[in-house]
């Protein structure tokens, strides 16, 4: 592999590129991208973006090297098997983080260890909450357990999940505008339509508390809710959501998550949502 890049009239964008044969001809293959100049020097933290990614690019070439070593191993069918201890782990969610990596999500841990004061690795909590959910998708103590199937055992005990999860929802916001800015250094996002709507999550308790309060169920059911709503793109990729309590109406969560949003687009939502302030707020954008 070696370092290609593509100057536009703005900036100039830097990728890992190698050389492929196909039906008998040369071809250059893009095998990562690693953004613009002024995307890396403000994601990384560095002032030489071209001297950051010919690095990348070395440590591409080393690990394939290493991916490509022969090694040999030794196993003896005389010798008992040690009970009770672990020898199957689950290696399928080293897909999930080539993409966690890929989408910054580690650097945006580590932005929000530096502003709280706990010794815990958000990163890797975070992490496997993430994966967990997508292969089993169950609670947080099963999530605890699940994660121990992996090849990468947790740094981290099930109370530190929990008292992490107040960290995340302080810094939703801070999550979502990040990861929708690393997210289109690897997919260009189709804005120029958004799809919104609500829905809401009922508890099984008997008194309303926090943002758990009585409302409209989807499922007309008489216990406390709490309401979700989603910003989409055409593609059908989420952009943002927000969290509020059973009680508000759906409608007047609308506007303040647009608030938050700089470019210009359609909104398309449902009869319910299409009230005159939302109208009027999204022709005067």
């Amino acid at each position: 592999m070696r370092l290609g890049w593509t100057t536009g009239k703005y900036s100039t964008t830097y990728s890992a590129v190698k050389t492929v044969r196909i039906n008998g001809k040369n071809k250059t293959q893009i095998v990562k991208s690693f953004g613009s100049e002024k995307y890396i020097r403000e994601t990384y933290g560095v002032s030489d973006a071209k001297a950051w990614a010919k690095e990348q690019v070395r440590l591409m070439n080393e690990a394939e090297k290493e991916d490509s070593a022969k090694f040999n191993i030794e196993l003896c069918a005389g010798t008992d098997l040690v009970m009770d201890e672990q020898r199957r782990f689950n290696g399928g969610y080293l897909f999930l983080q080539d993409i966690y990596y890929e989408l910054g999500l580690h650097k945006i841990c580590r932005a929000i260890s530096s502003r709280h004061l706990f010794e815990y690795d958000l990163n890797d909590i975070l992490s496997r909450l993430i994966y967990t959910r997508i292969l089993y998708p169950s609670s947080k103590k099963s999530s605890f357990h699940e994660s121990k199937r992996f090849i990468e055992q947790p740094s981290f005990e099930l109370h530190d999940i929990y008292r992490a999860l107040s960290v995340i929802a302080e810094e939703s916001d801070y999550i979502q505008s990040r990861l929708f800015k690393n997210s289109t250094a690897i997919q260009k996002r189709n804005t120029q339509v958004i799809y919104y709507d609500c829905t809401n999550f009922y508890f099984e308790i008997d008194a309303a508390e926090d943002d758990k309060q009585f409302g409209k169920s989807k499922e007309n059911r008489p216990l406390p809710i709490v309401g979700m709503g989603l910003f989409m793109d055409m593609d059908g990729i989420p952009i943002s959501f927000s969290i509020y309590p059973g009680n508000r109406n759906e409608q007047m969560t609308m506007i303040p998550l647009e608030e938050k949003m700089l470019s210009k687009f359609i909104v398309c939502t449902d009869a319910g949502l299409s009230s005159a302030t939302n109208r009027v707020f999204v022709s005067r954008r």
